[in-house]
């Protein structure tokens, strides 16, 4: 699938795909921000026809994301592409980053301040994107229209100086090309080297993260390189899009794991959080609601005695109930000494504060019988070898399982396990 904005790069890539046999279809998306965006979405349309290309078009019809134009619309146009793709069963959705944009992103990045992932202007595959012309120079996509006698849409706001990249492509290179003539193209034969060493270390990365659970201070004895890319990779594996990650966001969440000052935690885009829960780093999504749907089940059944280490055992006569943290819990732990207030029991298992009240509790009738993963009732547990409940949770979610510390052994009065 070409992504065809109707622009000369787009239109290109989507004839030159056609004419070298590929199967291919097309994505259009009208951002609605400009009038005559409705005529350009028509002239996508009648040049797919021309080509016996199939289109999938969509308009926005929707208010823009709050915050910068750019980034909100950049937003929107990846979410339709996404559908579009799983709508056609594609492969690959072609993107139409020349060498230009390769050496303006570069020149932008520079600017700000960069590392090699900047370096190389953009990757030439990330996921199902791929940029098929990213060795192919703009003079060579107008010659190549040309020759097609094919007339694209030229968008004003590439000519607009208000916008950065405008400025680097009508401003700065070309003064720097004047001043050093062929400095375009070394600054793209850069950016492939950059390209090539960023694969490196995103490939080392890729194979730490496929080892298992990285500790924090595994994380703090690697190269910052190798680290940025870990950190990137957990957040889109629990679900955040790339690039999404500002440097302030790695670098705090680097901050953090290091054990250097700087807070409990990190808030990231789209609504993900990372953490530290003991030695480990965590990326996860807050719940929005503990009763929403999909949430813990309790499941209880008669037990004569087993050895299921998520469930817990209790006496036989009890009713109990699935509930939530509230104030002036308290229980007598097994092992313990004493009764303990729930959030002592919480923060000596090294529960974060953020899932504290999300944290399912078994109740028999008002008393605390079972925290799950944590402990349980002395005077509630039922006796080894007779009739019990087997009460459980369903699901069980990991980070009740492996991210808590179980109160098994005595503890102090002052929660220090003895």
């Amino acid at each position: 699938m070409v992504a065809v904005s109707g622009g000369p790069d787009s239109t290109a890539l989507l004839v030159a795909l056609h004419e070298l046999g590929f199967d291919v279809s097309a994505a259009h998306f009208d951002h609605a921000l400009r009038d005559g965006s409705d005529k350009v979405a028509e002239r996508v349309s009648a040049l797919c026809a021309s080509l016996g290309v199939r289109l999938y078009a969509s308009r926005r019809d929707a208010p823009m994301p709050r915050g910068s134009v750019q980034a909100g619309a950049r937003a929107l146009r990846y979410e339709f592409f996404e559908l579009a793709r799983e709508q056609v069963a594609a492969a690959s959705v072609a993107l139409a980053h020349t060498a230009d944009d390769v050496v303006e992103g570069a020149v932008l990045h520079l600017m700000r301040g960069c590392g090699l992932s900047g370096l190389r202007g953009m990757p030439a595959r990330r996921g199902f994107y791929v940029r098929p012309l990213m060795a192919v120079w703009r003079s060579e996509v107008v010659e190549f229209l040309q020759r097609r006698r094919i007339v694209a849409y030229q968008d004003p706001a590439n000519s607009d100086l208000h916008f950065a990249r405008a400025r680097v492509r009508h401003q700065i290179l070309p003064s720097l090309e004047r001043d050093r003539p062929g400095i375009g193209r070394r600054f793209h034969a850069v950016a492939h080297r950059a390209a090539a060493l960023q694969e490196v270390i995103e490939q080392q990365a890729g194979d730490r993260l496929g080892d298992g659970s990285i500790t924090r201070w595994d994380l703090a004895r690697m190269p910052e390189p190798v680290a940025t890319e870990i950190i990137k990779g957990m957040y889109a594996s629990a679900g955040g899009r790339l690039p999404a990650l500002s440097r302030s966001h790695v670098r705090s969440m680097l901050r953090i794991a290091s054990g250097s000052s700087g807070g409990r935690g990190v808030d990231l885009p789209g609504g993900r959080r990372f953490r530290i829960v003991g030695d480990l780093m965590e990326i996860y999504a807050p719940a929005s609601s503990r009763a929403s749907s999909g949430g813990p089940q309790l499941e209880v059944k008669n037990c004569d005695g087993c050895d299921d280490s998520d469930a817990a055992h209790l006496r036989a006569d009890l009713h109990v109930r699935l509930g939530f943290r509230q104030p002036g819990l308290r229980m007598r732990p097994t092992g313990g000494r004493g009764s303990r207030k729930l959030q002592d029991i919480l923060v000596d298992a090294r529960v974060p504060r953020e899932d504290r009240d999300s944290w399912p509790l078994v109740f028999a009738g008002d008393r605390l019988a079972w925290v799950p993963g944590i402990a349980v009732d002395a005077d509630l547990r039922s006796v080894k070898g007779e009739p019990a409940l087997h009460v459980a949770i369903s699901p069980m979610p990991d980070r009740w399982q492996s991210k808590v510390v179980r109160l098994e052994t005595p503890i102090s009065p002052r929660g220090e396990s003895s």
